[in-house]
């Protein structure tokens, strides 16, 4: 009896290990697949961040006022566009497909600026968080990853729209940092820009509008108004250079700051925003509440300009400029809405 019960007694704590043997292991497996589930997060949400990084400081000069431009143009309807009664509501729920047409054009022409020596050395003293400067991407990586961006932006071109704007944005962005458009003449530095400007325009309101993109969509007052949105640009948007000095001085980049000196650049944003203030509302005869509108907020970036000298201070006289280009954006749409009214 003793001796069958300490047989007894070894058979169960053999299969007391072995469960338990077995049991870790079972932990382990069952513990495998969740730490590769958190591990494949950080990293899609390190490389998420790293692109996202690229185009943060343009969210607020291209995509957003780029979109609004598109949406304000397709609510417009037969001002601007070919569709003659524009479903309010649909247009707006196009909003996000619009914002990424915006960025996925705007992104590999972000990586391939950033990603230059040059660019890599000012943003390290005033952008050290950007995706380069940081360490989060090599310079090879940086260039690998742009030239498969290109393609998916005509892929999402082909499937929204703006294939045309696309392949200009490609042209211009090839022009604008690897032949040195941006840092030769200031005067070809603004042309690419109000092309660009234009560009991002009408593909956002082709996209908008949701029109056959083999087909113009666009009437043809629209562009005479898209010359004059270039011409704007072309005139003004150096507002942009003038709190970057240092770092375009440390390029070697030929702005209009960095040219014809601080004084006269800042008198040629305010003699720019002056005249446009009332060029715009009248090419659409409109109200004195438009003329209003566009001339109050161009004396504010005019006086700001002129005597409020300062990197902060430039920065949000920029920000100023962009609210008042989406001021310009809307009045297609209060041409259609206006009638009798103030606007």
């Amino acid at each position: 009896m003793d001796i069958k019960n300490a047989v007894d007694a070894v058979g169960v704590h053999e299969i007391s290990e072995k469960a338990q043997e077995l049991g870790e292991k079972a932990r382990a497996l069952s513990g495998r697949p969740i730490e590769i589930i958190i591990s494949a997060t950080k990293d899609l949400s390190y490389h998420a961040k790293t692109i996202w990084l690229f185009t943060y400081t343009d969210l607020k000069t291209i995509v957003g006022p780029e979109t609004a431009f598109g949406i304000l143009s397709a609510l417009s309807g037969p001002i601007l566009t070919t569709n003659q009664s524009p479903d309010c509501s649909v247009i707006l729920s196009r909003i996000p497909r619009v914002a990424f047409w915006c960025w996925i054009n705007l992104l590999p022409f972000a990586i391939d600026n950033q990603r230059q020596p040059e660019a890599v050395e000012e943003d390290g003293e005033n952008k050290p968080w950007r995706s380069m400067p940081s360490g989060r991407l090599s310079e090879t990586h940086a260039k690998w990853l742009m030239w498969s961006l290109y393609p998916a932006a005509i892929v999402a071109s082909l499937k929204l729209g703006g294939l045309k704007q696309c392949l200009a944005l490609v042209f211009l962005g090839w022009w604008y940092n690897d032949l040195g458009g941006a840092d030769h003449s200031c005067i070809t530095r603004n042309f690419i820009n109000a092309c660009g400007f234009l560009s991002y325009a009408s593909g956002a309101t082709e996209v908008a509008s949701r029109s056959d993109f083999l087909d113009s969509p666009f009437k043809p007052i629209a562009w005479p108004w898209f010359l004059i949105i270039g011409a704007v640009v072309f005139t003004s948007v150096q507002t942009q250079d003038m709190y970057d000095q240092a770092g375009d001085g440390l390029r070697g980049r030929k702005t209009v700051p960095l040219v014809i000196g601080d004084h006269y650049a800042r008198w040629s944003i305010a003699i720019a925003m002056v005249g446009w203030s009332v060029v715009c509302p009248t090419f659409w005869q409109l109200g004195p509440g438009t003329y209003a509108m566009s001339m109050i907020t161009g004396a504010i970036i005019t006086f700001r300009t002129l005597t409020i000298r300062s990197i902060p201070a430039d920065k949000l006289t920029f920000r100023i400029w962009n609210m008042w280009m989406i001021m310009l954006y809307l009045m297609p749409l209060f041409k259609r809405i206006k009638g009798d009214s103030w606007l």
